[in-house]
């Protein structure tokens, strides 16, 4: 009785000066002019303490959305609702954003009852299951009741709506918002999806940075319509309560971004670059403040919508300069950015109380999004037509490209080829001399010896990678030179031999006695195969023997078969290894961890080198045993004269010859002076380029020309031009030239014998090779005065 006499009592003493009551069978206006709100600051009140406060100053709501701002004040609102029918009647009260903390409704009738909502509370709390601030209200027949609504926020704005209905206008009023929710989060995840797939397949980062602005401004709208509470973290708490912030400024970021990509304005406007900039920075510090502390985190949802307005200031002010620049911007992506800046201006001007609240500002940044999504999918069409076409003009281009690539790939390798011999044409050059001196002490040939079998092994690298090129465009030719098998191969053995004894490792070397003197072939592919094997063996050999051993088959038509077996005991093969042994790189995939070095190159050349020899190669071999490579090469047998053995054992011209030499390098010629030097019946004059090649053939006469093929002010080909064209006689028109050049591409070589050159070598020159070139060009030279 005492109590129900206090509520009488309290009712009776709140009722002076309150608005009269609500009537929602027999409305008169809307239900926001019969209600009032009071801000209590950060005061903790309770209902209690509000109803004996005598000094709160209620005041009327504006409108039917009344805005508060930005706030973390609490405020409480009252009104009262009437049934003035002999039934009671359930209602469903709407109010606060989805996004607000703390919403309580106190309704004071026949007692006092509580009904809790906000979104830091469990979900499973709130008075009616709904992601929207919702209460069920319950009217006694013929009465009125007092309802008080607390409210607090953690900065974010606080709006003050009061929508009532009955449940038949409640189920509607759902069924049209899930309607027009479902539509719009679909086209922004079909959108979203579409732009990143795009992405995968252009790489455009303008496809990226808009697939994930859709995609964040869709999480930031599921924040603000409660559905992230609701699905994702219906306890509340932290994230939660910071998920519209943190979204909205991914949101930001992301659509700058597109923007940024889209226009281009590191090329078109750099100077605006540095405001993009300097917003991102901004950006980054609002999203510190947000996990600070909570006054930052207040701080940060007014500074966040600022943040949000400059950047579509700076947006529009990007798309004008652009256009006033005269630069071409697609005019559906200007429409859609025009509704987005107009839907976001709309949200962001709302939350900043620049706007009044209603339908219309609440879901601004919603129609916005989606007229943006459709008009910037167009443009997206457009772009997507724009980058088909200058894919079509750069595949255009591309051809004419690699047709140019091509050429200055042949004009790289070839000075390429030209570079890496030169140095060590010198070097070889030197030790040969030296070697040939019988003057020198034991110790100094070692060191030789030593100097040479590194410069093969480097010449073999270097030949190793331009052969490679050459095989991929099946340019590969062998040449037919006539050259002593004996005397290369029993050189190449010495040469590993000293490195296997480097080793610790036995070394045998077997010969077959019958083997033929004189063969006719490519004696530097055929060094180049056996070197390449006997590299491997020594390489993957720690201990144990070596062995080569070589027998030679007389074959009919003049045609010897040379069989190779180089056996070692390294670390073999296990099959998997055996199968893909002649594949190029090979070494670089085994997990050797580079212990044995190598380009792993050695076994795909010597395999495709063998097959233009026309002849076979096989491996054995064993895990951890051993392996023995068989290789069968044939080729043509040379009958040799008496008078050609004296000549070439003597190394002494029957005949004087006067020769020009033509090289730039200060090294080569000195290499080119020892090894004429060490001839009989030679003398020669070296000149730098092919000027003076032409000034020297004015004055003296000469038997044959040295060429280089790469100098200064003149090269090889020009002088041996000027030189055949008869310009200076036709005496001196039929001198022999034998080019001398470091470049070994097969298409140097073919260029040399066009433009009318007798002959070809490549550096590093042998002293032998040297030697019965200059007797070939003697009797071509005998023979053109035998004519004359």
């Amino acid at each position: 009785m005492k109590r129900i006499l206090l509520i009488a009592y309290i009712l009776a003493y709140f009722s002076y000066g309150q608005k009269p009551a609500f009537d929602p069978e027999y409305p008169s206006g809307k239900l926001f002019e019969y209600a009032e709100y009071t801000q209590t600051d950060n005061r903790d009140f309770s209902l209690d303490d509000i109803l004996k406060a005598e000094n709160l100053n209620f005041k009327d709501l504006n409108s039917e959305n009344h805005d508060l701002g930005f706030t973390s004040d609490r405020y409480w609102l009252r009104f009262k609702l009437k049934n003035s029918s002999d039934l009671p009647k359930t209602y469903y009260l709407s109010t606060a954003r989805p996004i607000t903390d703390v919403v309580n409704l106190y309704s004071i009738a026949n007692g006092i009852k509580i009904q809790r909502s906000g979104d830091q509370i469990p979900f499973s709390e709130r008075a009616v299951d709904h992601r929207q601030t919702i209460f069920n209200i319950e009217l006694e027949p013929k009465s009125t009741t007092q309802f008080y609504i607390e409210l607090k926020s953690d900065g974010e704005t606080i709006n003050l709506p009061l929508n009532l209905y009955s449940q038949s206008e409640f189920i509607l009023s759902n069924y049209k918002q899930q309607l027009f929710l479902g539509l719009f989060y679909g086209v922004l995840l079909l959108a979203g999806l579409i732009y990143l797939f795009f992405y995968k397949s252009l790489k455009n980062k303008a496809f990226l940075y808009y697939g994930l602005y859709v995609f964040s401004i869709a999480l930031m709208q599921a924040a603000l319509d409660g559905f992230v509470y609701q699905y994702f973290f219906p306890n509340g708490g932290y994230i939660n309560s910071r998920m519209v912030l943190i979204s909205a400024l991914f949101s930001n970021f992301f659509l700058l971004k597109y923007c940024e990509y889209f226009l281009n304005i590191e090329m078109h406007l750099p100077k605006l670059k540095k405001v993009y900039k300097g917003i991102y920075i901004a950006l980054f510090v609002v999203f510190a403040m947000i996990f600070v502390n909570t006054k930052t985190l207040e701080l940060a949802y007014p500074i966040s919508n600022l943040n949000g307005l400059l950047s579509l200031i700076l947006i529009l002010v990007s798309i004008f300069t652009v256009r006033f620049n005269k630069i071409s911007v697609d005019p559906y992506f200007s429409i859609g950015i025009f509704f987005l800046v107009v839907g976001l201006l709309g949200f962001v001007m709302n939350n900043l109380g620049m706007l009044s609240t209603n339908f219309y500002t609440l879901n601004s940044s919603k129609f916005g999004t989606g007229f943006e999504v459709i008009f910037l999918s167009l443009s997206m069409t457009n772009l997507l037509r724009k980058l088909r076409k200058q894919k079509e003009r750069s595949q255009e281009l591309a051809l004419r490209k690699s047709e140019e690539i091509s050429e200055l790939k042949t004009y790289f390798m070839s000075n390429i080829s030209h570079e890496l011999r030169t140095p060590i044409n010198a070097i070889m050059g030197i030790v040969e001399t030296e070697l040939a001196n019988n003057s020198n002490s034991k110790e100094d040939r070692k060191k030789y010896q030593v100097v040479r079998n590194a410069s093969i092994s480097l010449l073999s690298n270097v030949n190793d990678i331009l052969d490679f090129e050459k095989m991929e465009k099946k340019e590969l030719v062998l040449k037919e030179d006539v050259f002593n098998p004996s005397l290369l191969l029993n050189q190449i053995s010495e040469n590993w031999k000293l490195e296997a004894i480097k080793k610790g490792l036995n070394y045998r070397f077997e010969m077959d006695s019958e083997i033929i003197t004189k063969v006719e072939g490519d004696a530097d592919r055929l060094l180049q195969i056996i070197n390449n094997v006997l590299s491997n063996a020594i390489k993957f050999t720690n201990s144990g023997t070596i062995v080569f051993k070589l027998k030679c088959v007389t074959q009919p038509n003049n045609f010897s078969k040379f069989i190779f077996q180089i056996s070692d005991t390294g670390v073999g093969m296990d099959k998997e290894s055996m199968a893909t042994v002649f594949d190029s790189f090979n070494q670089m995939r085994k997990n050797h961890k580079r212990q044995f070095g190598g380009i792993g190159l050695g076994l795909n050349i010597a395999k495709h080198l063998v097959d233009l020899f026309k002849g076979s190669i096989e491996i054995q071999s064993e895990l951890n045993k051993g392996t023995e490579v068989f290789i069968e090469i044939p080729l043509k047998s040379v009958a040799e004269t008496g008078a050609e053995v004296a000549v070439s054992q003597n190394k002494e011209l029957q005949n004087p010859m006067h020769i020009l030499v033509v090289e730039d390098n200060k090294l080569n010629q000195m290499v080119m002076r020892k090894l004429l030097g060490s001839f009989g019946n030679v003398t020669f004059s070296v000149v730098e380029n092919g000027k003076e090649a032409i000034d020297a053939l004015k004055q003296e006469v000469y038997d044959l020309i040295l060429m280089d093929l790469q100098m200064p002010e003149m090269d090889g080909y020009e002088a041996t031009e000027r030189i055949r064209g008869g310009e200076l006689g036709k005496v001196i028109g039929n001198i022999p030239i034998i080019a001398v050049t470091a470049d070994a591409m097969q298409e140097t070589r073919q260029r040399i014998l066009n433009q009318g050159m007798n002959d070809y070598m490549t550096k590093p020159v042998k002293r032998d090779e040297l030697f019965q070139k200059i007797m070939k060009c003697a009797e071509y030279r005998s023979e053109l005065n035998i004519v004359a």
